[in-house]
């Protein structure tokens, strides 16, 4: 799908959507529990419906009910006979998460998925697993995973994926031996790792930490609190955030938690550190364009990987030089996220440019218009939306349904704020 989007302000007040983050991560949790228990979650996404089918493939039984998820846990549920396939679809997270996690079950699967996720890499995981009893025949999708993980010392980087890292905690719980996991190298991404130890305290595992890592004791159970209900996602609340910073009315976020520990909140002091004005009350986020800040700007995406599209329009709106730094784990993603950053931003008329894992942003505080194609990548699409407020002439965007990867009512919720794009 093609939208012609037109130059102009966002304002109005909107909700958060559901933190995909979230939802992988207690979806998983409720399948592996001792009983039956709800999730209450609003809308979903391609990502969501990735984790619950491939659930579903290893034995659970979730279906989608009016405010959330029914989940039968696969204790519970009839058991799959024979070979499972398991399709991740484009959703690393599905994929990082739910491999180990087979592994600890014993479970005799090939897991396959769609778009780049074949290209992403798994070797250091599929090692650790072959490592300690699996069986895992390759490194790269589809991948054939047998045998039954054992516990003990799991030693991997910590600059290589949170996800290998959240994918063990939820597997490790699971095996009769106690285990250890050990970083090799400081941790980036760390609000994700913690997002799923709270995750996994709700459910009654514990996860104690160490200096070098976790301990994870084994023999544990999962067992469902009364009520789990998935947060806001900071990560989505961002591009309209953006968008405030642009507006002279501003943009409302509510349903956000500024006690998460979804690292992508660090959008608040950033759109302030940019010159917009920014204040939170409750759980209701407000931004709106403030006196612009000159000079150079640095920020280290290392812990925030999913806010860099959107830093990078921001970087437009504010004259100086901003550089991203810490990206190079972005060219794995649905994209090639640092190219297609930079293409976004020179197909407006801006400058932008690749210097190794780093992207430089030069701001003029306006950007031309002109044409993006999203490289059938979300955050590329949201962030060319959220450009079209720096713009003097329309956006063409290519790829416009990619959104429907997170965030299947962006449009919608564009509209609603008042921006105006339309099918070409």
């Amino acid at each position: 799908m093609d939208l012609r989007i037109m130059p102009g302000n966002l304002s109005g007040t909107i909700a958060a959507i559901p933190s995909k983050s979230d939802a992988h991560r207690r979806l998983i949790c409720a399948a592996l529990a001792c009983k039956p228990s709800a999730i209450e979650i609003g809308e979903g996404s391609r990502d969501i419906e990735a984790t619950v089918c491939a659930l579903n493939a290893l034995g659970a039984q979730i279906k989608r009910e009016k405010t959330g998820y029914c989940v039968i846990p696969l204790k519970q549920a009839e058991q799959p006979a024979g070979l499972r396939q398991v399709d991740c679809c484009e959703s690393g997270s599905t994929l990082r998460f739910l491999l180990p996690v087979a592994a600890a079950l014993g479970s005799q699967a090939v897991f396959v998925g769609q778009g780049r996720l074949p290209e992403r890499p798994m070797r250091v995981l599929c090692e650790l697993l072959r490592a300690h009893g699996a069986q895992a025949d390759r490194d790269l999708l589809p991948i054939s995973i047998s045998g039954r993980l054992r516990g003990g010392s799991f030693e991997l980087p910590g600059d290589i994926s949170s996800q290998y890292i959240s994918g063990l905690l939820f597997a490790l719980p699971l095996l009769p031996q106690n285990s250890r996991i050990r970083l090799l190298s400081p941790l980036e991404s760390a609000g994700y790792v913690e997002m799923t130890i709270r995750a996994l305290k709700d459910y009654g595992i514990a996860v104690e930490q160490l200096q070098d890592g976790w301990r994870v004791p084994g023999g544990q159970h999962y067992c469902p609190p009364s009520a789990s209900a998935v947060e806001g996602d900071w990560s989505n609340a961002a591009f309209w955030a953006v968008a405030g910073a642009f507006s002279p009315d501003g943009v409302t976020v509510t349903g956000l938690s500024p006690q998460s520990a979804q690292g992508d909140r660090l959008i608040r002091s950033l759109v302030r550190e940019s010159g917009a004005r920014e204040a939170m009350t409750g759980g209701a986020l407000t931004v709106r364009r403030g006196e612009q800040h000159t000079g150079a700007l640095t920020v280290d995406a290392r812990n925030v990987p999913d806010l860099v599209p959107v830093l990078a329009v921001l970087g437009c709106g504010r004259p100086g030089e901003t550089r991203i730094t810490g990206c190079g784990r972005l060219r794995l993603k649905e994209s090639d996220r640092i190219e297609a950053v930079c293409a976004l931003i020179r197909g407006l008329g801006g400058d932008a440019a690749a210097e190794g894992d780093n992207i430089v942003v030069r701001g003029q505080g306006w950007l031309r218009g002109g044409h993006v194609d999203s490289c059938n990548d979300h955050r590329i699409a949201m962030a060319a939306a959220v450009a079209a407020g720096l713009c003097r002439e329309p956006v063409r965007l290519t790829g416009a349904q990619a959104v429907e990867k997170s965030y299947p009512g962006f449009w919608r919720d564009f509209k609603a704020l008042g921006g105006k794009a339309d099918v070409l």
